[in-house]
Parts: C-alpha cells; sequence; structure tokens
C-alpha cells in the first residue's frame, strides 16, 4: 500500500479506451449549470460513470492507498469551458457526503448541496481517504489544468492565512496529464487551478473513496 507521501500521485493509462469513450459517449451531450462547473452525484445518474466508480478496478486502486473496507464517498463530473472558466483558489477539499446528519464530536459545519449532507470531519478522516481525478480530455496550463503543493497534506486543516502564506513559499506542481490517466490525491492537499487560457473543455470525473467506518445506520451518500 502505498503512503501517497507526497499527497498525490499522477496514473498513467488509468481508464482504458473502451471505459473512456464510454463515459464519453454517454455525456456527450450533457448541459453543465451556468457559472457552475460541477455536477454532484454523477454515479447516480450516468450509469458509464456509476458502473466505473463501483468497478473491481477502481476499488483495486484505493487499496493502493488504504486499508480496510473502502466506500465511495462523492462523485462530481467537472468541465472547465469557455463559458464555465473558473479560478479555484489554493484549498483543501475538507467536505464529505453522507446519507444522513448525525453528532460527533469533531464533525461539523454541516451543509445540504444537490439534497445531500455535507459535512467537515476530523482530519483522521481525510486521512483514510483518497481522490481520483480522472481526465477525460488532455489537461494543461493552456486549459486551467490542477496544480498542488507536494506534502501540504501532512500539515492538517489550515486557516486561510496559513494557506496563502504556506502557498507563497512553495513551489507548485503542475499536474498536466493525457485523456484516460488519473490523479490520485489526498483531499486535503493543497491545490489550486486557474482560469483557461485557451479554453475548449476540461472534464474532470472526480471520484472521492473512504475506508472510515461511519456511525451505524449512517452510509456515504
Amino acid at each position: 500500500m502505498s503512503a501517497l507521501e507526497d499527497g498525490y500521485e499522477l496514473i498513467g493509462e488509468f481508464l482504458s479506451h473502451e471505459q473512456l469513450n464510454s463515459i464519453n459517449n454517454e455525456i456527450k451531450d450533457v448541459s453543465f449549470p451556468a457559472n457552475a462547473g460541477g455536477i454532484r452525484n454523477v454515479e447516480k445518474k450516468f450509469a458509464s460513470i456509476r458502473d466505473i466508480a463501483l468497478s473491481d478496478t477502481l476499488i483495486i486502486q484505493t487499496k493502493k492507498y488504504l486499508s480496510g473496507t473502502v466506500g465511495l464517498v462523492r462523485a462530481i463530473l467537472f468541465n472547465k469551458t469557455l463559458e464555465n472558466n473558473w479560478l479555484v483558489t489554493w484549498h483543501q477539499d475538507r467536505t464529505v457526503a453522507v446519507s444522513e446528519k448525525f453528532e460527533k464530536h469533531e464533525w461539523g459545519p454541516w451543509s445540504i448541496k444537490d439534497q445531500v449532507h455535507h459535512v467537515q470531519p476530523p482530519v483522521d478522516v481525510l486521512n483514510q481517504m483518497v481522490t481520483f481525478r480522472i481526465h477525460l480530455d488532455d489537461t494543461s496550463l493552456k486549459n486551467g489544468c490542477l496544480k498542488v503543493l507536494p506534502k501540504s497534506h501532512q500539515l492538517g486543516i489550515l486557516d486561510p492565512g496559513t494557506i496563502q502564506t504556506y502557498a507563497q513559499n512553495h513551489e507548485a506542481v503542475v499536474c498536466d496529464a493525457p485523456a484516460g490517466s488519473a490523479l490520485a490525491m489526498r483531499p486535503h492537499i493543497l491545490h489550486s487551478s486557474s482560469k483557461a487560457v485557451d479554453p475548449s473543455q476540461r472534464r474532470v470525473l472526480h471520484l472521492e473513496y473512504s475506508s472510515f467506518t461511519l456511525p451505524a445506520g449512517v452510509s456515504w451518500a
């Protein structure tokens, strides 16, 4: 099992041509919400994405980074285009999606997104998670690919001022990669993306998995 010491890893040929074509054929006519580049809960909306997200292939991949029983936490489809060309400043992904609200120490605040409960868990939970950002198109600085700050996940949960200072004093890695590849990362590694300077489309399937055991009666949403 890899510890993901740097907090991220680029994986080439993560999807087969058949898997990539299956997703692309199903989502080719999808309209993304104006001024919002992402569609949540896509494993419930697209059979091709559900098949891949819950496949043995993906579960085997998660076992490289997680121990124990693994569950799918969230699935989001992003597309950066001329109409949806956004800037994301340095931040950490801190929330998870669960089936119902519960009371537990250090879990909170809570929110509702797309009719699903979201909550910020303790950093111990984030350390038992891995995110796969699967590139459905070639991604580069020109179309606003992700940038990461290696090892920053080891610092725990950071406040905005600390994030800004850390980003100013550490060199970022640009995660450019071809279609079909994936970026595996801890959710709380510091990451950002610039606006695309040559936007066409940059579609990314964002899948989060966790081996953390939730309270009885609660499941990942």
